[in-house]
Parts: structure tokens; C-alpha cells; sequence
């Protein structure tokens, strides 16, 4: 067949771009349109997303695709992070700038809102981990410091919904990005309205939830007129960007739970792909998320804080003198002494601190083990401990799922990472494969595929991405070393009576072998 093209829109907290999907009915190969910045912007002591710019940027990207591929066009669908959210008034005017979920004014709302509502009838009702920038802390806060302008909306959309509005005019909420907002009941698979009555929240804001791979209507003609592009169909990919990438997992095994994925990047969203959330107690006491993905499956996962670890002690060596790229610093962790210390990847104190290695040899002192010094052993601390810590999630998911898992799939940008795909593989004692590296970006384009008619089934997608991208294959080593390794992490985390005290360190220059520059591209911290 002749190559069908599907543009994904793909945005991320610190860029978005537009992406060319061509399909020939075996692969798809992909082509970067237009690649331009995101973030949140200040504006009086709050955090906005610029959306209106965003939308300008699409635009460009809209204009290439059409001078590029013009009627060889069949669709285009938007995938983002989730939880943020704009909300309209009934004349579809915008009101406000929408907020960055790192902003303030969530700060203690999550505490406020379990006086007026349980913490574990909040879970039973959403399956949803608790943080404070998920929607539902982010509307409490707003019905608190913003009523008058909450009154005036009729209209919530997340912020894939937002630019499909934009696009066609619908004003629907995909599934997979509603389950993100802690407002969506996984059993009843629609908004949580005895949840929101509680909380008084205005419930005819929630409008109607769609499933991936729907039909919203065509190009606005306007946006055809100014971009060039024929009136093609807008389509719901799965709109939050961790379904779409578990989407493009090209696993064999589709229908069973005997793999796990791991969505690799700034973060690690580490977990299975089931065929409904799990919502028990002891879900609750491990504070593990149900998210939901395509075909109506749940993603049973634990956000782990991932690749930040690394990327800000890079900037802090920068900032020290010492240049060196993510190869360098691989080439230097694998030189590095093995096990000398671990800390737990997802302490408050890794959040946001002013400076990682610091902050690292911190949590080391404070927990009486040696501190990494030199460059390359903090960085091996890192991958070490992060790959330790995917352990410890694996036995969650196992347990919770009643199901062994047998082979870990890595996806994104993180994929690049060789050395912390082969820790991971033994320190979980599982094969891992690893890639694609533009998962989402597949996700998003075959979902519009199967919309279209030119692929079927879920497992018909996976076929393609195998066919598309090539898996690297990563087998267990030095296990009962890694073992032993495990355990003494575990010790250490579970320890609860440490003081960390900020302590300067001093970090000696190394000797890092010189190699071409090799960074791994990974998504933004987003939820």
C-alpha cells in the first residue's frame, strides 16, 4: 500500500513537537515536522503553562506537514502530560491562564481535603496515587482562592482535550488523561461524581468521556485555511503520553500480565498493563496508581523519580567545571567501585534540590554508609539504586497482581541508558528488552492507524513497532551478588529515623575517558 500519513502532536513539559507518522501497512518510519520549547512561565508568583503560544507553535508545525505531505494526510490526534487542565466558559471563552501542576497553591490542599473526605474513600472511589498536583487538588484549591471564576466555567478539559477543541471544535475528555485527574472512577468508568458532590465540586463541568482512537470531527476550517492542511479527521490518540508509549510496547504478549514496562526517562513509571484497576488495601498502603490505557486496561504503576537523578548531577559537575556528557559519565559509573552506597530514588530530598551529588552524599552520611566522592561513584549510586528500587516495585506489582512477571520492557528515551538496563536486569533477575526510544510518538500515530482501518488489533499494532524499531536484549548477570545487594537496600530504606543535614562536598576532579557525545533524550518530568 502507499504510505499513509498521521501527524502526532506531542507535547512534553519542556518541548513539544510535531511528528509525521508514514505507514506503508508494515512500518511506520517517523519524521520530526517541528520541535519547539515548553515549560511553565511566572506570572505573579504562580506557574501558568503558555498555551496560547503552544497553540501558535502547533500551528507552524501543521503548516510544514501540510507543504511536506499535503493530501497524503488521513489524521492528527494530540498526546501531553496529565492532571492540568483549562476550563471554559459556556461562550468557549478561556478562562485564565491554566496552571503548571507544580504550582504553590496546591501545597497542603491534599492534607485539607482528607478532613472533608477519607484518603481511602478517595482511593476506592479513583485508584489513583495520591499527589498534590493531581487535578483534584489543583480544582479544591481553585473552589477555595478562585470561586468566582470557577463559577463562571462551564467546561473542563485536560490539556490534550484543550488543543483538540482548538482543532475541531469538540469539547470531550479522552479516557486514559481523565484517569489521571484522581476524579475518574476506575468501576464505574466515568467522573466521580459522588466524589465531587462531596468536595463541592461543580459537577456539569465533566462532560463526556471518549475512548482512544475516537473520531472528534474535522479540522476546523479556519486552521485549514491558515495551515494549509485539507480538513483531515482529529482523532483521540491515547491522550496522556505514558499510555500512548505502553501502547507501542512490542511485546509479544498482549493479553497477559506476565511482562511489565517500564516508561524510562526523567521519570520511571514503572508497571503492568491489566484488565482493570486494582483497588485494594494494600494498593492503597503502597500508594501504587491505576491509570487507565488503550482498549479500557489499567495501567497498575509507581511513578519513580527516574533519570533526574543523573541529569541534575550533570548540571552540577557543569556548574563545577567538569564537562562531561551522559557517555562519559556511563564510561566513569562502570569504572567506579560497585555497591559502595545506596540511597532511595524517591526521598523528598531528590525532589528539587539545589545540588544532586550534595544532596546524594547527604542521604549517604546520614544512613552511615560510605560516600560516593568522585563523579563516576555517585553516578553508579544512581543507576545502582534506581535499578534496586525496580526491584522492590517488581515484587509490588507481582504481588498485587497475582502474576509472576517475566520479562521487563523499557521504553523512551531512557532506553539509551545502557548500563542502567543491564543493572536492571540484575538486579530483577528478568530479561529486559529495550526500546523504542519514540514509543509515544507510536502510540499516537497507530492509534489514528487503527482508527483509520489500516492496522486492527492492539496486538496487530505491537506487530508493527517490532517491525518499525530494533529491541535490545539484556540478560541477568552476577545475580547473588545482586541479591545481597537488595537486601541491604531494603534495610536501608526502611529505615525512618534519619537527620539529613545539609553538609558541603567537595567534588575532586576525574579523569573521564573522552568519547563521542552520546546523550539519551528523555521526556520531561511530567505526571
Amino acid at each position: 500500500m502507499a504510505e499513509q500519513v498521521y501527524l502526532a502532536i506531542d507535547l512534553g513539559a519542556e518541548s513539544g513537537r510535531v511528528m509525521a507518522g508514514l505507514f506503508d501497512g508494515s512500518r511506520v518510519r517517523l519524521d520530526e515536522l517541528h520541535r519547539f520549547p515548553n515549560g511553565p512561565v511566572s506570572i505573579a508568583e504562580t506557574l501558568r503553562w503558555d498555551v496560547l503560544r503552544l497553540w501558535s507553535e502547533i500551528q507552524t508545525g501543521l503548516s510544514i506537514a501540510a507543504a511536506k505531505y499535503g493530501n497524503n494526510i488521513i489524521s492528527l490526534g494530540v498526546d501531553t502530560w496529565g492532571v492540568d487542565f483549562v476550563l471554559l466558559s459556556k461562550s468557549c471563552e478561556i478562562l485564565g491562564q491554566p496552571y503548571h501542576y507544580r504550582d504553590a497553591r496546591t501545597r497542603g490542599v491534599m492534607e485539607q481535603t482528607f478532613q472533608r473526605v477519607p484518603r481511602a474513600e478517595i482511593f476506592f472511589q479513583t485508584g489513583l496515587q495520591f499527589m498534590e498536583l493531581n487535578s483534584l487538588y489543583q480544582m479544591v484549591a481553585m473552589a477555595r482562592e478562585s470561586g468566582p471564576l470557577l463559577a463562571l466555567a462551564d467546561r473542563f478539559l485536560l490539556i490534550p482535550d484543550f488543543f483538540h477543541w482548538l482543532l475541531s471544535g469538540s469539547r470531550v475528555v479522552e479516557f486514559t488523561n481523565a484517569t489521571t485527574s484522581q476524579m475518574f472512577h476506575p468501576t464505574s468508568r466515568n467522573w466521580s461524581f459522588d466524589l465531587l458532590r462531596k468536595l463541592e465540586l461543580p459537577t456539569p463541568l465533566f462532560g463526556d468521556v471518549v475512548t482512544p482512537g475516537t473520531k472528534l470531527g474535522r479540522l476546523r476550517d479556519d486552521v485549514a485555511r491558515r495551515t494549509g492542511l485539507p480538513r483531515v479527521e482529529v482523532v483521540t490518540p491515547t491522550t496522556h503520553d505514558t499510555a500512548a508509549a505502553v501502547v507501542a510496547v512490542p511485546t509479544e504478549k498482549t493479553g497477559s500480565a506476565t511482562w511489565a514496562f517500564i516508561s524510562s526517562g526523567t521519570w520511571s513509571l514503572m508497571g503492568l498493563e491489566l484488565p482493570h484497576a486494582i483497588l485494594s488495601q494494600r494498593a492503597l498502603e503502597l500508594n501504587v496508581t491505576n491509570e487507565g490505557g488503550i482498549d479500557g486496561t489499567y495501567r497498575l504503576l509507581k511513578n519513580i523519580m527516574g533519570l533526574w537523578l543523573v541529569q541534575e548531577c550533570r548540571r552540577s559537575f557543569e556548574r563545577q567545571g567538569l564537562s562531561c556528557d551522559y557517555s562519559q559519565l556511563a564510561q566513569a559509573a562502570r569504572d567506579a567501585k560497585p555497591f559502595l552506597a545506596f540511597v532511595d530514588p524517591d526521598d523528598q530530598a531528590f525532589l528539587a534540590p539545589t545540588d544532586m551529588p550534595q544532596a546524594i552524599a547527604t542521604w549517604c552520611r546520614s544512613s552511615r554508609q560510605e560516600v560516593p566522592e568522585s563523579a563516576g561513584a555517585i553516578i553508579r549510586c544512581a543507576l545502582e539504586s534506581l535499578a534496586l528500587k525496580y526491584r522492590m516495585v517488581m515484587g509490588w506489582l507481582e504481588e498485587l497482581s497475582g502474576v509472576r512477571i517475566e520479562v521487563i520492557h523499557i521504553v523512551g528515551g531512557g532506553t539509551q541508558n545502557e548500563l542502567l538496563n543491564q543493572f536492571t536486569s540484575n538486579a530483577t533477575g528478568r530479561q529486559v528488552l529495550t526500546g523504542p526510544i519514540e514509543a509515544t510518538a507510536f502510540g499516537n500515530i497507530l492509534v489514528q492507524a487503527r482508527t483509520a482501518g489500516a492496522v486492527g488489533s492492539l496486538s496487530q499494532i505491537r506487530q508493527v513497532v517490532r517491525n518499525s524499531c530494533s529491541v535490545q536484549r539484556y540478560e541477568p548477570q552476577q545475580v547473588p551478588t545482586w541479591n545481597d545487594a537488595y537486601h541491604k537496600f531494603v534495610g536501608l530504606i526502611r529505615r525512618a529515623d534519619w537527620a539529613f543535614e545539609a553538609q558541603p562536598m567537595a567534588l575532586p576532579a576525574i579523569g573521564l575517558n573522552q568519547q563521542p557525545e552520546r546523550e539519551f533524550t528523555t521526556r520531561t518530568g511530567a505526571p
